[in-house]
C-alpha cells in the first residue's frame, strides 16, 4: 500500500513523494523485514510499539524510497 505524506511533514515530490507501507502478520516478520531494510537507512521513527499497533517503524531507506512496517492487529469497533 502507498499513501500520502502526514500532515506534519513538510511535502517534497522528490524526497517524500508517497510512502510504501508493509503490515506483517506477527512482530518477527516485521523486525527481519526491518533488519534488511536498515542497512543504509535513514531512521525516521524507531521500531517500536505504537497507538494502534504492538510494532510500528518508518525509514527512507539507501535508494530514497520511505518505508512504514506495522504488525496487523484485528480492527475491534468497540
Amino acid at each position: 500500500m502507498a499513501y500520502d505524506v502526514r500532515e506534519e511533514q513538510t511535502y517534497d515530490a522528490g524526497d517524500r513523494a508517497f510512502f510504501v507501507s508493509v503490515r506483517g502478520e506477527d512482530a518477527d516478520e516485521i523486525t527481519a523485514y526491518w533488519k534488511g531494510l536498515s542497512d543504509g537507512a535513514t531512521v525516521i521513527e524507531d521500531l517500536g510499539p505504537a497507538g494502534w499497533t504492538p510494532l510500528y517503524g518508518m525509514l527512507r531507506d539507501r535508494f530514497g524510497v520511505t518505508w512504514v512496517l506495522d504488525v496487523a492487529v484485528e480492527y475491534n469497533a468497540g
